[in-house]
Parts: structure tokens; C-alpha cells; sequence
């Protein structure tokens, strides 16, 4: 399994016979170098997106129509975009989960908001925040979406008890390291925890020595914008 970083919410993630785009965001990302895009996408079966905001859907739909890809969400958003803008779609719900090329891949919940900017500037509610279990190799990933604390996260861990965490951490938007840290070690057992949505913007935070700090014996990789971490 491989997980590349694709700055900001952004991962590549290779697992069984899946190369899957996770809220892949280049145009106008700040920490992607945008002479990388061919590299970052090649091979791509999927597109999954967490939610509608624009720092984690902007290049989905592009991205999906350019290679022919199915994109993966919430029902609400997957089927506007698929009546909207004429892609392929998989859409299902929280508590649901879809097979993608092998990989396992469930919905569950986040407490975030989402939308896309409409036509007059105002916001368009696009079906729900959420967050993903992701199965294969005999690894789970739970990758948060945008996220705070929540007390579902026990339930989480009982139902997929996952060992890779790939958390947002920047604050202000999501959960801060402290935060992340303390879901990390209240509610879960996890061997690795990549974290995520910072250092992109002043506003957020910028390393993640707390989350270090607060998980001893927990290994927590601090990822580079296309460097593959091997698990």
C-alpha cells in the first residue's frame, strides 16, 4: 500500500487494485507543485471526496471527466454532479460501504458543514460532511474528511478497530494537533497517524510537534507533498 501526500486534504492512496484520489485539490493549492498533476493522477481508478468545499472538490469533476472516472461521495452531491455536469457517479450514504477494485471503502460520519458556491455567490448545501474507513491489505485507514472531535469515533474503532489514521489537525476549520492528538489516543489504537489540512495557510497550523508530543509510541509521519509513505 502507498499513501501520497497531495498537500493540503489531498492523498493518493494505491491499495489492492485501487489508485484512489482523495479530495485531490491542484488548482490554485498552494503547496502542490502544479508541474506534478500528470504524476499525481496517473494510474487514478477513483475519485472520492469528502464533502463540497472547495478546497477538497475544486478539480474532482475535472479530473473525473479528463481520465473517465467514477466519482465516489455522498448520494446528495454525487447525484447533482452526476445531472449537472454528466460524470460517472458513486453515490451512498453514511453507514454504507462500496467496493472499489478490492479495496473496502465506508462512509461514516463527520461534524464539519458542506457546500459548493452557486451560481449567485451563495452557498449550495451539497448532502453531508463525511469521513471514510478505507480496507485492503490488511490495513483499515480511517481518513477523517474535515472534522472536530466526536464521540462516534469509539463506535468507529469497535466496528473497524483501524491502525492508520490520516487526520486533520490544522485548527480553525478542524480539529488542531490537541485535538487530533486527544481523539487519536481516547478513542482509538492506531500504529500509524498521518496528519493533514495544515500547514497550506498562515491561518493553520503549521508542524505537528503537539501531536508528536501528545502520541508517544505511536508512529506519526509528518508527510511531504508526493512522497510516498510505504505501509
Amino acid at each position: 500500500m502507498k499513501i501520497t501526500w497531495l498537500g493540503h486534504s489531498g492523498f493518493r492512496i494505491e491499495i489492492e487494485q485501487a489508485v484512489l484520489l482523495i479530495d485531490p485539490w491542484f488548482s490554485g493549492n498552494p503547496m502542490f507543485p502544479a508541474d506534478r498533476r500528470a504524476e499525481a493522477v496517473a494510474g487514478a481508478t477513483h475519485v472520492v471526496l469528502t464533502h463540497g468545499h472547495g478546497d477538497h472538490t475544486a478539480d474532482g469533476v475535472a479530473i473525473a471527466r479528463e481520465l473517465g472516472l467514477p466519482v465516489v461521495g455522498i448520494y446528495d452531491m454525487i447525484s447533482w454532479w452526476q445531472a449537472k455536469e454528466g460524470i460517472e457517479g458513486i453515490g451512498f450514504n453514511k453507514g454504507g460501504t462500496v467496493t472499489l477494485n478490492g479495496a473496502k471503502v465506508t462512509m461514516v460520519n463527520a461534524t464539519h458543514s458542506s457546500s459548493v458556491t452557486g451560481a449567485d455567490g451563495a452557498p449550495v448545501y451539497t448532502g453531508g460532511e463525511a469521513g471514510y474507513m478505507i480496507a485492503g491489505e490488511g490495513h483499515t485507514i480511517y481518513l477523517t474528511g474535515d472534522t472536530d472531535v466526536m464521540a462516534d469515533m469509539k463506535v468507529f474503532n469497535d466496528l473497524h478497530a483501524p491502525d492508520i489514521g490520516i487526520l486533520c489537525a490544522g485548527g480553525h476549520f478542524t480539529m488542531d494537533m490537541k485535538r487530533a492528538a486527544y481523539a487519536a489516543k481516547t478513542f482509538f489504537n492506531f500504529k500509524t497517524v498521518i496528519p493533514c489540512h495544515y500547514r497550506t495557510f498562515p491561518l493553520l497550523e503549521q508542524n505537528a510537534d503537539v501531536l508528536k508530543a501528545e502520541l508517544p509510541g505511536v508512529t506519526v509521519i509528518e508527510p511531504q507533498v508526493m512522497e510516498a509513505i510505504n505501509v
